[in-house]
């Protein structure tokens, strides 16, 4: 099995994209994986892990958006949110809502890597950096 840095974070992403169905991660696959990490004793299984572990953190997050709030969020208005950006990134997202008072007024939705800002303070960040 893997060795180096390089060999261990290729293997994790083999194994990670061994990890999907019809495009989607599953469960079973996951299940799958970690069975055969297990069963080959690698010198090198801890490492391996936390690569896979990492890849597989990163896709989850891809499908669940944590909603920034300063005042009352409706669950109408975040299961507007979660549909639009199901339909934006061609998948399933979930919805959280965390309420951060430092906003002003306004949201901001964090998935993955992206980030949508529509709030006071984010605006007033934006205006005092291009002054």
């Amino acid at each position: 099995m893997a060795t180096g840095k390089p060999q261990i974070q290729q293997l994790a992403r083999q194994l990670f994209k061994l990890s999907f169905v019809d495009g989607r991660l599953s469960n079973e696959q996951v299940t799958g994986v970690l069975a055969y990490i297990e069963k080959a004793h690698a010198l090198n299984a801890v490492a391996i892990l936390k690569a896979y572990q990492r890849l597989v953190a990163a896709e989850v997050a891809k499908g669940s958006a944590i909603v920034e709030h300063a005042g009352p969020v409706s669950d109408a208005t975040l299961s507007a949110i979660g549909a639009g950006l199901s339909k934006r990134y061609g998948r399933p997202v979930t919805t959280t809502a965390k309420a951060n008072p430092a906003l002003f007024a306004g949201l901001r939705v964090r998935i993955g890597d992206d980030l949508f800002e529509s709030s006071v303070s984010g605006q007033l960040a934006a205006l005092s950096e291009n002054v």
